[in-house]
């Protein structure tokens, strides 16, 4: 174990702390790939306004999915081009499925 302080800053907060061997064989964090939508709940595609290629602002409708008779309007994250649509109208999703990236 590193007999060192280490510094380190948590929600405005700095702390002075020893870290111990299971901290330094962690796994360590790697950002999300904010383009990428995925399902949160498993249903069905209703309707699709967006093909690949288009150029698309956040917050633009992109898709909806259909569960437990709602209707959930999927919007863009960010501004990009949609790189792909992984899905297709009528077509039943599972929960966790990638449904369409934007780059």
């Amino acid at each position: 174990m590193n007999d060192q302080f280490e510094v380190f800053v948590l929600d405005d907060t700095m702390y002075q702390t020893k870290l111990n061997k299971m901290f330094n064989n962690r796994k360590k964090f790697k950002p999300e790939n904010l383009g990428l939508a995925r399902a949160f709940i498993p249903g069905s595609i209703r309707e699709i306004y967006a093909k690949k290629g288009d150029k698309v602002k956040a917050n633009q409708p992109i898709l909806v999915l259909e569960a437990m008779k709602m209707r959930n309007i999927y919007k863009a994250p960010i501004d990009g081009i949609v790189k792909d649509i992984l899905v297709t109208s009528s077509e039943k999703v599972v929960k966790n499925q990638e449904l369409f990236e934007i780059i």
